[in-house]
């Protein structure tokens, strides 16, 4: 067995590890990188493995940072099987042609308005590039095996988002477990992450590494407080929001909200982003893989107005009613929710939430971290407008409830891995691991090769 970490070992994002087993290349998670500038570069940069000598791409789920480089490894000659959970193949079709076509409208934005700083800028990939991609998924369901040549490929479900699973590859006597991302035990829509069997050798995630989750989450109320503090003084409740996952967790607890008599019930929710349309679809479709009772899931849309276009967008950004306006990216790296940003930020009578995690280096996070003005399109927007974070809405395991999931493994594993998570939290991770567990675990650095 060998491994090499190609993205998400140093950073949180970019989740990519090739992993040679018998005589097979099987690449877990193409995923983009994102946030820091240094980082979003290497999605630029040569994979550090011929794409045309994969024999497959395993995805954990469909988030960008796990899957949103397929396109871009398909338009470098992959031709191989992409296997993913049926619902992450659903969601990835949504995602990776949303992302296509946010990268087509950044390079012509960048061309009109001249603020490139190359000749002519390019897209990374084209809707053409994401429309193969899609077109190599092969949906494997959580519990069943798929034979790729001499290698056995398994997913588990680890909540977290739809479809979302942990993977195992297996190989004579040899086997590999790689961890995708855990979802937490008291998620508002998805169940608790079930264990792993026993393996050889574990990749494991680390976003929340080195943090807790509130043990008295009282994030609802803490929103409901917000949405009427700014509804009272005329102001809107801006949600940047991850268009899978995130939007549809918010819109059950605005409706919990909305029914309990917390917020005003005639008060306006948007929903303005077409992937988090399709993907609230596609989640009531797979309804049966929610912990959400059935009820819930069918009032999920209820009183919630759909913004398909982007000349009704323009119209809501422009208009002066308070409303609570869902939109995407839930970073604030790009979407609508720009338009959105560059009309609420200037104004104090606004409210502006980010409900999760923010990777460093992305506009979120510096919005969170304070900054006073920030750039959108060119043109640098002041920021006068409240700004929060609720961490209560993630969706990853905390520091403990990572620990937990490890400690259900049957036995210990030969070599552990902590990826995919900043420096500060993988290494937190780390020696937890190996002070509470005893085993042999070590934080591997980008574009390492290892033999565990």
């Amino acid at each position: 067995m060998q491994i090499q970490f190609l993205g998400a070992a140093d950073a949180v994002t970019g989740s990519r590890h090739l992993v040679t087993l018998g005589d097979q290349r099987i690449l877990l998670d193409c995923g983009l990188f994102q946030g820091w500038k240094v980082l979003r570069e290497r999605n630029w940069a040569p994979l550090g493995v011929a794409p045309h000598t994969l024999d497959a791409v395993v995805l954990s789920h469909a988030h960008l940072d796990h899957s949103g480089f397929l396109p871009g490894l398909v338009k470098a000659g992959f031709r191989g099987p992409v296997y993913a959970s049926p619902a992450t193949c659903d969601l990835a079709r949504v995602l990776l042609l949303d992302s296509a076509h946010l990268q087509e409208e950044d390079a012509r934005r960048a061309n009109r308005q001249g603020f490139s700083r190359h000749a002519k800028a390019l897209p990374l990939y084209t809707k053409a590039d994401a429309k193969r991609a899609i077109a190599q998924l092969v949906p494997l369901a959580p519990g069943r095996l798929r034979r790729v040549g001499d290698v056995d490929v398994a997913l588990t479900p680890v909540g977290h988002l739809l479809g979302a699973c942990a993977v195992t590859l297996r190989s004579g006597s040899e086997s590999l477990g790689f961890s995708g991302d855990l979802g937490r035990s008291g998620d508002i829509l998805m169940p608790p992450p079930q264990p792993l069997g026993a393996v050889d050798v574990l990749l494991v995630e680390s976003t929340y590494g080195n943090r807790l989750h509130p043990t008295d989450d009282d994030t609802p109320q803490r929103l409901a407080q917000i949405v009427r503090d700014t509804v009272a003084r005329g102001g809107s409740v801006l949600l940047p929001t991850f268009a899978v996952g995130r939007a549809q967790a918010l819109m059950a607890v605005l409706q919990r909200l909305k029914r309990a008599g917390e917020i005003p019930a005639q008060l306006p929710i948007f929903l303005d982003s077409p992937m988090a349309i399709e993907a609230t679809a596609l989640y009531t479709r797979h309804r049966r893989l929610l912990r959400l009772p059935a009820r819930e899931v069918a009032q999920l849309c209820d009183g919630v107005r759909m913004v398909a276009t982007a000349a009704q967008s323009q119209r809501l950004a422009a208009a002066r009613m308070p409303a609570i306006i869902l939109s995407a990216s839930g970073m604030a790296t790009g979407g609508r929710v720009l338009h959105h940003l560059a009309h609420l930020a200037p104004d104090p009578r606004h409210h502006i939430v980010f409900a999760g995690f923010q990777v460093g280096g992305s506009r979120g996070a510096h919005l969170v971290a304070g900054a006073s003005e920030v750039k959108i399109h060119g043109a640098m927007v002041p920021v006068r407008a409240t700004v929060s974070q609720l961490e209560g809405f993630s969706g990853h395991a905390d520091a403990d409830g990572l620990m937990a999931w490890l400690r259900q493994l049957p036995a210990a594993p030969r070599q552990t891995y902590v990826v995919h998570g900043e420096p500060d939290a993988a290494d937190a991770l780390r020696a937890r691991i190996q002070n509470q567990l005893g085993w042999a675990v070590r934080v591997p650095q980008h574009q390492e090769a290892v033999t565990p």
